[in-house]
């Protein structure tokens, strides 16, 4: 090694960089713990930093960067000590290209702790999902799954076979008129027995039921052959052949009533050659000079 290399190598020992922080470190009174304390450096990088050995660093930026931190926490001048920790560099490594720095640490007391950057990242989550329940609240509602249990109506119209409800109609109100369609032996009684009218009505006669009769009732051996309207609604018929029936009540509630039920009723199985059972009630007394039906 010859002199002038040897002169380089002892001024940077003895007047370097490291030297003059050390110095004014222990001139301040601060020791390595308080100084890691204030800078967030490791001690035993400012260990190597305080020795010279600004190599021995994990890169030239991080012997920058310390070194100036360093440097404003002992009150030296940090432009001052980054230009000698640049020099020094340069002397320790005459053989190697440097790069130029396109980065070098700050601070370290100014980068963000671990802690805040935890909870940035929670407050961003955070605002994702406010940002994504007001989206869907006021700009797209009913955008959610579809209900589990279906509309019952749905369900009902779905299913073969499913009983249909009947829906009530509004029922006509008015006079019972009844209209003969042939020759039919009638008697109109009330519910006291007293005869509201006994006749033979031939094709075309009318009869109304009087509308303050005690529950009007009828007895003949032709229902095929009368005709009934209530309010001026038709209603059917209350056989299809001749037949003795008595104490049908005939008011307009009975009647409308005996025609919902027959609807919903299945008609009875005849029995055989198609004959209908008739009623057992004998046949009626018809007075002398009238011909029964």
């Amino acid at each position: 090694m010859t002199d002038e290399e040897t002169g380089i190598h002892e001024g940077i020992a003895y007047g370097g960089a490291g030297e003059k922080l050390r110095a004014a470190r222990e001139a301040a009174g601060l020791t390595l713990e308080q100084v890691s304390a204030e800078t967030r450096i490791p001690e035993r990088h400012l260990a190597v930093i305080d020795s010279g050995d600004f190599d021995a660093l994990p890169a030239r930026t991080y012997a920058v960067g310390f070194s100036r931190s360093y440097a404003k926490v002992v009150g030296l001048d940090p432009r001052e000590i980054t230009d000698e920790v640049r020099a020094e560099l340069g002397h320790s490594r005459p053989a190697q290209q440097q790069r130029a720095a396109t980065f070098e640490p700050g601070d370290p007391a100014r980068v963000p702790s671990r802690g805040l950057a935890f909870f940035a990242i929670f407050a961003i989550l955070l605002l994702l999902v406010g940002g994504f329940m007001f989206y869907r609240a006021y700009f797209a509602p009913g955008s959610g799954p579809a209900p589990l249990v279906a509309d019952e109506t749905q369900i009902a119209g779905a299913t073969p076979g499913a009983a249909v409800v009947a829906v009530p109609t509004p029922q006509p109100t008015g006079p019972v008129v009844f209209t003969a369609r042939g020759e039919a032996w009638v008697r109109f009684y009330n519910a006291d027995g007293d005869v509201l009218m006994e006749n033979v009505m031939n094709e075309g006669d009318t009869y109304t039921v009087p509308a303050d009769a005690n529950e009007p009732q009828l007895r003949t051996g032709r229902p095929d052959l009368l005709d009934i309207t209530v309010g001026g609604r038709s209603l059917p018929r209350l056989a299809e052949d001749d037949q003795v029936m008595s104490d049908i009540p005939v008011n307009a509630e009975a009647l409308l009533a005996r025609n919902e039920g027959a609807m919903q009723t299945p008609a009875p199985t005849g029995t055989a050659g198609g004959a209908t059972p008739t009623s057992a009630a004998p046949a009626p007394a018809v007075p002398a000079g009238r011909t029964t039906n």
